[in-house]
């Protein structure tokens, strides 16, 4: 089920390139960050500024590597979070203390950390001291506060959010369905060029459209193979046929709709930061109701086999998400560098067949050490796994007709409410608001909503400057690629550190500082990390002062 979601989304982002990358404006920024590192040494610009570029990147890769690192071994505190009462409920404040975040936020600008602040002030500063009003008389203290605050969080305010991003997303759609249908046409009249011989330039070579429809349709049939024997041996094996065809259809259809989504979420924050489950709660939810109406009253005496069938199918859709989320970072890669797009596409496709390979004994490892909360023979030290819950407890809402619709319905609404606002300021001034931006502010937890914003303000006040020196494009690159640093540090540690997490066995295998020193570490943080962050800066101010 991963290859073949993986597959097609590989398949479904080859059309979506010429919308979403290329003739769009979206930031991408760890696209734009790993095209950065891969332009240093080039012979685009001089050697000494190419040099400083390279200083630029390695100093802010050290620092936020560095960080991570003292995170890791709890030497500073990595986040920081409190509960206080707003009037008669509560609510949170916290931040990931994470540089990377802060390159994102720089890469990503303010017209998105905007629109998610706009979000975390809706879910945080309004809706979540109101869903908790009245439930925390007589509690005093963060940590009295903090079980009732995040448990309001998971299961009534996300669902809000996910209403403001179905709403969102359909609206993003809708504007961005005619540059998908104009990049299929000019996917297939570069490929009729190709066919007569005809030089087509190398960045505009995707895998020819035939062969990408050919490959789609023909991965349906896997598809059904896998479905037909899910079902089999159930108490729904009469609705097979219906059941399969409508599963079909759906990822069909719906998979195309759910890659233009995820590209264009991954464009405006970044493939590590975009929230997929809360696609995924429209994705069960919609597959859920079609389910739940083809099957009639099978709900009434076998929900069970409904919700499992109903997740096997989200999953294919899920591939198809997950994929299209990071190719599409790749393919902006591609772009910056003058990369030729079909071979970058064959290569994703080889990458999700082994990573693919590689899931399974990951999972079944992780079963069988430690379970997953609430499936048979969990543990006490059973993994949480809170966005399985999230999407089983949404499909299990629909099926037991327990779902609380109108937290979808006062999402959708706040969603409509934020697309008129961004219309009208789109009409009449230069400033704007990101719905899909607001809605993801709400849905994503405060710690990156927060952090993200305070990045592109740092990086406006840095082009500010920059605009103010003797070349305004060196200084803004060099500034960018300081925030490309930022990024690649973290990231490479976190790989290290996950290999060493999955060699220990242990969550915490780096932790060297005794709890004692947590209250030292809880004030070290924040402190360092603005030293690190102005550190970053100052430094390639420096260095464009000397240049």
């Amino acid at each position: 089920m991963c290859a073949i979601g993986g597959i097609l989304g590989v398949t479904y982002s080859i059309p979506l390139r010429r919308a979403l990358v290329t003739g769009s404006d979206l930031p991408y920024p760890e696209g734009r960050a790993a095209g950065e590192v891969l332009k240093i040494g080039d012979d685009q610009g001089t050697a000494e500024e190419n040099k400083s570029g390279l200083k630029a990147i390695l100093v802010g890769s050290i620092a936020s590597a560095g960080f991570a690192l003292l995170a890791a071994l709890k030497g500073v505190a990595g986040s920081l979070s409190t509960y206080f009462k707003v009037g008669a409920g509560a609510t949170t404040v916290s931040g990931s203390l994470s540089l990377a975040l802060i390159g994102v936020g720089h890469l990503v600008g303010m017209s998105v950390g905007i629109a998610m602040i706009v979000g975390l002030i809706i879910s945080f500063g309004v809706l979540l001291p109101l869903k908790t009003s009245g439930m925390v008389d007589g509690l005093h203290g963060s940590a009295a506060l903090a079980d009732i605050v995040d448990t309001s969080f998971s299961s009534e305010i996300r669902f809000i959010g996910a209403g403001t991003m179905a709403v969102a997303a359909v609206w993003t759609l809708l504007k961005i369905i005619g540059p998908v249908v104009k990049g299929i046409k000019d996917s297939l009249t570069s490929a009729r060029l190709r066919q007569t011989g005809a030089q087509v330039d190398i960045t505009e070579r995707d895998i020819p459209f035939p062969i990408v429809a050919g490959v789609t349709l023909a991965s349906m049939l896997p598809v059904g193979i896998l479905l037909f024997l899910f079902v089999q041996d159930t108490d729904i094996v009469h609705h097979t046929w219906s059941l399969i065809i409508l599963s079909i259809v759906y990822v069909l259809l719906v998979g195309l709709i759910v890659a233009s989504i995820c590209g264009y979420m991954a464009g405006l924050i970044g493939a590590s930061n975009s929230p997929i489950s809360g696609v995924g709660i429209i994705v069960v939810l919609s597959a859920a109701l079609l389910i739940k109406a083809v099957t009639g009253n099978e709900s009434d005496s076998h929900p069970e086999a409904l919700v499992a069938y109903t997740l096997f199918t989200a999953a294919v859709v899920f591939g198809i998400a997950t994929i299209s989320n990071d190719n599409l970072q790749d393919l902006k890669t591609g772009q910056i560098v003058g990369a030729t797009p079909w071979k970058q596409q064959v290569a994703l496709i080889i990458g999700v067949i082994f990573g693919s390979a590689i899931i399974p004994p990951i999972l079944q490892l992780m079963m069988t050490s430690f379970g997953f909360v609430g499936a048979p023979g969990a543990g006490p030290d059973a993994l949480a796994a809170p966005q399985a819950a999230l999407l089983s407890s949404v499909a299990n809402g629909i099926f037991g007709d327990s779902l609380d619709w109108s937290l979808i319905g006062l999402g959708a609404l706040i969603g409509v409410g934020v697309i008129i606002v961004d219309e009208i300021l789109r009409k009449t001034s230069r400033f704007s608001l990101p719905a899909l931006a607001v809605g993801m502010g709400m849905y994503l937890p405060i710690s990156l909503t927060l952090i993200i914003p305070m990045g592109a303000l740092l990086g406006m006040f840095y082009n500010n400057w920059a605009e103010k020196q003797r070349s305004p494009e060196y200084s803004k690159r060099m500034g960018l690629l300081i925030a490309t640093g930022l990024i690649v540090g973290e990231s490479l540690f976190g790989v290290l550190n996950a290999g060493i997490i999955a060699a220990a066995g242990d969550g915490e295998a780096l932790a060297i500082f005794p709890e004692s020193w947590a209250t030292a570490a809880n004030w070290l943080g924040p402190i360092l990390f603005v030293v690190f962050v102005l550190g970053c800066y100052r430094y390639v101010q420096g260095l464009i002062k000397k240049s």
